[in-house]
């Protein structure tokens, strides 16, 4: 005999048993199933619905989970915006503010010195009007240096 069918012949007995045990299983008669009583179908009845419960309620889950995840993206982005939108239109009126501060105080400067002007023009138009008449009261006085120069 040789080494390898030493080695094949307990592979080829355990074969040959197994096939023998097989063949006997399958000729056995399965034994008759019983109906399952009224209990037994509540109880299956019962489980049926609470598997169903748990699907339904990990699918309500789950969506009430994404539609709080987009309102909260939706709150985020819409927040976003508006605070970009107040500061724009902030930025805008404190420049439309410095803008208008800045004319008003040119034109406030312009007629400041306008009214300078007015005021020391006028001024000067009264001390020139005040000295003329000065003058000739002063050359119809007797004894005063306008009289004395009027004479000559």
């Amino acid at each position: 005999m040789t080494t390898s069918f030493i080695r094949t012949m307990p592979v080829v007995l355990a074969l040959a048993l197994a096939s023998i045990g097989v063949s006997a299983v399958a000729q056995t008669a399965a034994p008759a199933t019983a109906e399952p009583t009224t209990t037994e179908k509540v109880k299956e009845a019962g489980s049926d619905a609470v598997d169903a419960t748990k699907r339904t309620t990990k699918k309500a889950v789950n969506a009430t989970e994404n539609g709080s995840k987009k309102a909260w993206n939706a709150t985020k982005r819409t927040t976003k915006k508006a605070v970009n939108a107040t500061e724009n239109g902030t930025e805008k009126a404190w420049d439309a503010t410095k803008r208008t501060t800045k004319k008003a105080t040119n034109a406030t400067k312009n007629a400041a010195s306008k009214t300078g002007e007015a005021v020391e023009n006028t001024g000067h138009k009264a001390a020139d009007g005040m000295r003329s008449t000065g003058a000739a009261i002063g050359e119809k006085i007797p004894g005063t240096a306008e009289n004395e120069a009027a004479k000559k």
